[in-house]
């Protein structure tokens, strides 16, 4: 036979019910040494209502006692337990590192290289609920606008508001991965990755690629790398307006996958190449499956919380006592 629900109901923080206890010692207190307003003599006041509103008088104590018992239960923050969910999760650390030079807003993908590798990696990042992540992002040089995080929706907001423009322009492959590295080396899990994305060829920073990919290498980070770029000629910025607008004009598409290919192999990852916005689907898909590492079953309870309803109890009966007295039987305080 099932219980009915309440019976099922749980405190947060139970202690907080033995406030209940002290309801019956103020009754007798009041008792015993009441207030000055009700040692009037009842022949002064009472032959002024009629039985109603004698009984109301009388007993609109209760109001208040029901408005704190409602109030402490409140406070000890009733729940109700809806389900239980017995998670194996899958948690490793994952940087992503997104090029942001110029050549990214090249239009063989649609709309641009870098909001097609947004959306793919928004919905990679969604998959993978229980892991943590941090966003690394570099042109000529390199920053962090998400350091190693569960926040997802925080990653996601940041990661969506990314644009090209924002550093100074050029590729630099070994700084972006080199800063990667170093958020993932304050880590506490012991499966760490880094999903590398990049357009072009290493022309600036002071870290060289084959230096960042031997310090991954030595903490046993993998290195997954994607080359992002059409084949041939693509539609790309050749120029910056005095305004900041970016000139357009086909040019070749350059991605060093040789040094993209030998990164990713001396650290135990993969070099990926993606045409367009399906095949970049594919790799990350591809990743996804590639790297799962299984944690403790845990055990997760949902619970939906009443103690709005408690709350709004308690506020009810103050409310209909003030109204009692100050309004129904016009009694001053």
């Amino acid at each position: 036979m099932m219980l009915p629900a309440w019976l099922n109901i749980t405190f947060n923080t139970p202690w907080l019910l033995s406030l209940l206890l002290l309801l019956p010692l103020i009754w007798v207190l009041q008792k015993r040494w009441p207030r000055p307003a009700t040692l009037l003599s009842s022949e002064i006041i009472l032959p002024k209502v009629n039985s109603v509103r004698l009984i109301i008088w009388k007993y609109s104590f209760v109001l208040r006692y029901l408005a704190v018992i409602c109030l402490i239960i409140a406070l000890a923050r009733p729940q109700l337990p809806l389900r239980e969910e017995n998670i194996d999760a899958e948690s490793i650390e994952i940087a992503l590192i997104v090029d942001l030079s110029s050549s990214m807003l090249a239009q063989d993908f649609q709309p641009n290289r870098l909001e097609a590798s947004k959306i793919v990696a928004t919905q990679f990042i969604q998959k993978r609920m229980y892991d943590l992540f941090c966003l690394v992002v570099f042109a000529a040089e390199s920053y962090t606008p998400v350091p190693l995080t569960s926040d997802h929706k925080l990653l996601i907001s940041s990661l969506q508001g990314l644009q090209c423009g924002d550093l100074e322009d050029g590729t630099a492959i070994g700084m972006g991965l080199a800063n990667g590295v170093a958020r993932l080396k304050a880590g506490k899990a012991k499966s760490k990755i880094v999903i590398l994305l990049t357009d072009g060829v290493n022309n600036a920073g002071y870290i060289q690629p084959a230096t960042a990919a031997a310090l991954a290498k030595d903490l046993g980070i993998r290195v997954y790398s994607i080359g992002v770029g059409s084949m041939g000629e693509a539609l790309s910025p050749v120029t910056r307006r005095a305004d900041g607008e970016y000139i357009f004009g086909y040019t070749r598409v350059e991605i060093d996958e040789p040094l993209l290919t030998k990164i990713s192999e001396d650290t135990g990852g993969k070099y990926y190449r993606a045409t367009d916005q399906e095949s970049l689907e594919r790799i990350y898909a591809e990743i996804d499956q590639l790297e799962k590492t299984k944690i403790q079953s845990t055990t997760i309870k949902l619970f939906k919380e009443l103690y709005r309803y408690f709350l709004l109890a308690g506020m009810f009966f103050i409310l209909l006592e003030v109204l009692i007295h100050r309004i129904w039987l016009k009694i001053l305080p």
